[in-house]
């Protein structure tokens, strides 16, 4: 029989409920990285966050729920446009955080790869879209070249910051590291800062 929206009864009932809210995302965060959405199970996510199976249903409404909610969860800790740091600053944070907790970047490939193109969700639609109006912003501050197109640019970036976590075979082969040792992400973070600092064309040849 479904239960889906009982309200969880005697030693279910959390004291904290934004607690076990985030215990739940976090470990939901986990299996949906190293499964999928389809391959994932609530039973897991319950067992990983060590809550009832029932609070899943009670809090997020299910599985799709908890999905969106993680994918908005996502969206406010890996920021939103940060007008006052400048892009490089804003990357290589991306970057690192990445590097903290690749839960993330594995939610975003297994969307790719699971629903392609054809992913809809207005919020996520709306949440890059204002990061591509930032590049944008940029641009016209001088901090990239006016000759660059602000979403390939914007692509690009989210290329390199992804890079470690969807190819870490490849970081090994051409570095000689894990793509998660300490000495790997310094390196690579300086790199890509660099990059960044050059799209401005700045001192380049076609920069004047």
């Amino acid at each position: 029989m479904p239960q889906s929206r009982r309200s969880p009864q005697g030693d279910q009932r959390k004291r904290d409920p934004e607690r076990t809210r985030e215990r739940i995302l976090s470990a939901a965060a986990v299996e949906f990285g190293e499964h999928g959405f389809a391959g994932a199970r609530t039973s897991a996510i319950a067992a990983r966050a060590g809550v009832n199976q029932q609070l899943i249903s009670y809090y997020f409404d299910g599985k799709e729920g908890l999905y969106r909610a993680l994918q908005r969860r996502w969206q406010s800790t890996e920021g939103a446009p940060r007008p006052d740091a400048s892009l490089a600053d804003v990357v290589v944070g991306f970057l690192r955080q990445n590097a903290a907790d690749r839960s993330g970047a594995r939610l975003l490939v297994w969307e790719g790869l699971a629903h392609g193109a054809d992913a809809a969700d207005p919020e996520t639609d709306d949440y890059f879209a204002a990061m591509v109006a930032d590049i944008e912003r940029r641009q016209r501050a001088g901090e990239l070249a006016a000759d660059l197109d602000p979403a390939s640019v914007l692509l690009m970036l989210f290329a390199a910051v992804l890079a470690p976590t969807v190819l870490p075979q490849i970081v090994r082969r051409t570095t000689g590291l894990p793509a998660d040792a300490p000495e790997f992400v310094d390196t690579y973070a300086e790199q890509v800062r660099r990059v960044i600092e050059r799209l401005s064309g700045g001192g380049s040849a076609g920069g004047g």
